[in-house]
């Protein structure tokens, strides 16, 4: 049997990944948690095999949630649940040690699939995430400019690529406009670009934004 917990800010979402565990007879529900800092605290007294991770957090975001379970819970496999495509995310969340990466929109069977493949040891990708670690590495063996962004940065490229001003991005990651202003610096310097045009054109090119 494996246990599980959820971290999710859902209600509703919490209470039907719930039902879906418990139908199955492989797994077991043993907590959830609305946020990342009651996630690692659950963690501490909660024994479990798999952790299901929403990427999206009120108090500190997946990625950054993940790398904090990896690193106080090493042996604990990492499932990242996410309402963003496949190819946003996951090589991102992958890297950073997930053991997997799903979409909120996968079929309820599915998901039972992953939980149980990622406790085994085993990396869970659909055929979307294999086609962006393929094309996450270019001809020439080198990695993607945007794979280089931090996910702030990268969550911060997506916007700018969507026709967002900066105080509109500001407003969405509840951060300042300088802040903002920082971010989208880095981010030319990394990618070797000089202006919102070159990125929006980078983005639509690479499928990051339609």
């Amino acid at each position: 049997m494996v246990r599980v917990v959820i971290v999710d800010d859902h209600a509703i979402l919490r209470r039907g990944l719930s039902q879906i565990i418990d139908e199955s007879d492989a797994l077991q529900m043993v907590g959830e948690a609305e946020n990342s800092t009651q996630a690692l605290q659950m963690l501490r007294k909660t024994p479990c095999e798999v952790v299901v991770l929403d990427i999206s957090l009120p108090d500190r975001n997946g990625i950054e949630t993940l790398k904090l379970i990896r690193k106080e819970f090493p042996k604990l496999r990492v499932l990242m649940l996410s309402m963003h495509p496949d190819n946003q995310y996951a090589l991102r969340a992958l890297k950073a040690g997930a053991s997997g990466y799903l979409t909120k929109q996968s079929a309820p069977a599915q998901l039972v699939s992953a939980i149980v493949q990622v406790s085994r040891g085993r990396k869970y990708v659909t055929p979307g995430v294999a086609e962006e670690l393929a094309n996450s590495i270019g001809d020439d063996g080198v990695e993607s400019p945007h794979h280089k962004l931090s996910i702030r940065e990268y969550q911060t490229l997506c916007h700018i690529a969507s026709g967002k001003s900066l105080t509109e991005i500001g407003q969405k990651m509840a951060i300042s406009v300088k802040t903002v202003s920082v971010y989208r610096s880095r981010i030319l310097e990394k990618m070797h670009m000089k202006h919102n045009a070159e990125l929006t054109h980078y983005a639509i090119k690479n499928n990051i934004v339609e």
